[in-house]
């Protein structure tokens, strides 16, 4: 018996994580189904994975940018510009195809439940005064409370101003570095526990039947996500490498998608995507510092989300949109989606700012976000998939279409 358990065991460790990932997703539907009473108590083993990322990936970034910028060596290219823009291309593009969607399929909502007790943001300068907060708060509060601008801003200047140092003091961030990621790695070698245990809790406690009442809104919803994940990026992506993105494209949806999907945090997500961006031979100066710049700013999911929910609530009002103000909206809703949270639910909030282009009151607009967060269990799942896969789809894209990237470890991974 003992030899049987560890022939298993065995097998386990050789295959891929995403297929140790899908066979915990498929455990915990199971259990969900068949034992709700336990699928429940599963849920720990979710929130702990869960809390475990959290912990580990703002002391990842502060380290790896630290590190990349110290050893960066004169001479060498990096490539943060064109990957945002592409970041900023694949927001505001997400953005306009949520108001095609929204007008060739209108949603409407009922407006009757209680206002949930938020604090939204009053409109666009607050959301760019937070942002400039954020860049100049104290290295420490950055650390703990997961402010990835704050900590990238000190990173970059810890970094520029070790440059200057000794070659040992180099060397020590470039040892912590490595022995950061090695951390990492071990915590996302239990992402297959951890999902198991986020589905079959979700599941168990919520149900599907909770989102029967809003399936036109959650299929359009959806419906754009899946469209600028399949038609829109691929094309961005096109667009620099000139050549099918597809087999890119999917890579970083298995890898990166499935566990943002359960995990529902774009900062949880950054150790998995800088794994990934490992895997693929990326230039590490590069990846280290635009895959936790993406996790802030990169935010096609929640674009989607801010412009079909503020559209619904439009109609639902019956208040006529035209073709510049459907235009405005698409900025607004992209410059709201650079402000959003990177924590479930994050982008939500942002919401009543949007409905404040069309005189929607405070009390209603929350009403929608109330709306929002009952369709979260799949929407917020979706956008934070959309959202996180897609900063190493355009990181992978810069790169390639410099030429900055080890092709034999790109192929080996996309092929």
């Amino acid at each position: 018996m003992t030899h049987a358990n560890g022939s298993i065991l065995q097998r386990l460790k050789r295959t891929s994580l995403v297929t140790r990932i899908i066979i915990g997703l498929i455990a915990g539907i199971a259990l969900a189904l068949t034992a709700p009473q336990y699928a429940s108590a599963a849920g720990l083993l979710g929130k702990l994975f869960v809390m475990a990322l959290k912990a580990v990936a703002p002391v990842l970034v502060f380290i790896l940018v630290i590190a990349a910028i110290a050893n960066h060596k004169p001479g060498e290219r990096t490539h943060i510009r064109p990957i945002l823009v592409l970041y900023l291309i694949g927001t505001f593009s997400a953005a306009v195809v949520a108001v095609m969607a929204s007008s060739i399929f209108p949603s409407t909502i009922t407006l009757s439940t209680g206002a949930a007790d938020l604090a939204p943001p009053g409109n666009i300068s607050e959301v760019l005064l937070s942002l400039l907060g954020s860049a100049v708060a104290n290295p420490v509060t950055a650390l703990m409370e997961a402010n990835f601008i704050g900590i990238l801003v000190w990173a970059v200047g810890l970094g520029i101003a070790i440059r200057q140092g000794s070659e040992t003091t180099r060397n020590v961030f470039s040892d912590l570095s490595h022995g950061v990621s090695l951390i990492v790695r071990v915590v996302i070698s239990f992402a297959p526990l951890g999902i198991f245990g986020l589905v079959a809790s979700t599941l168990a406690e919520n149900g599907i039947g909770v989102l029967a009442d809003y399936a036109h809104l959650l299929a359009v919803l959806l419906g754009c996500m899946l469209f600028v994940a399949f038609v829109v990026n691929p094309l961005i992506v096109f667009s620099k490498i000139r050549r099918n993105p597809y087999p890119l494209v999917l890579t970083c949806l298995r890898e990166s998608g499935i566990t943002a999907f359960f995990t529902r945090s774009s900062a949880a997500n950054i150790p998995v995507n800088l794994q990934l961006a490992e895997k693929l031979g990326l230039h590490e100066d590069t990846y280290s510092v635009s895959i936790p710049l993406g996790a802030t700013i990169n935010m096609a999911g929640a674009a989607i989300t801010i412009t079909v929910l503020t559209l619904a609530a439009v109609k639902t009002l019956g208040i006529v949109v035209d073709i510049p103000t459907a235009i405005l909206l698409s900025v607004v809703a992209s410059i709201c989606a650079c402000g959003a949270s990177g924590v479930a639910g994050g982008s939500l909030l942002l919401i009543p700012l949007a409905c404040s282009l069309f005189g929607i009151p405070s009390e209603v607009a929350m009403q929608v976000v109330a709306v929002g967060f009952i369709i979260g269990i799949l929407q917020d799942a979706a956008e934070t998939a959309l959202n996180s896969s897609t900063d190493v789809l355009f990181t992978a894209a810069a790169c390639m279409a410099s030429g900055d990237v080890d092709e034999a470890r790109a192929e080996q991974q996309i092929g």
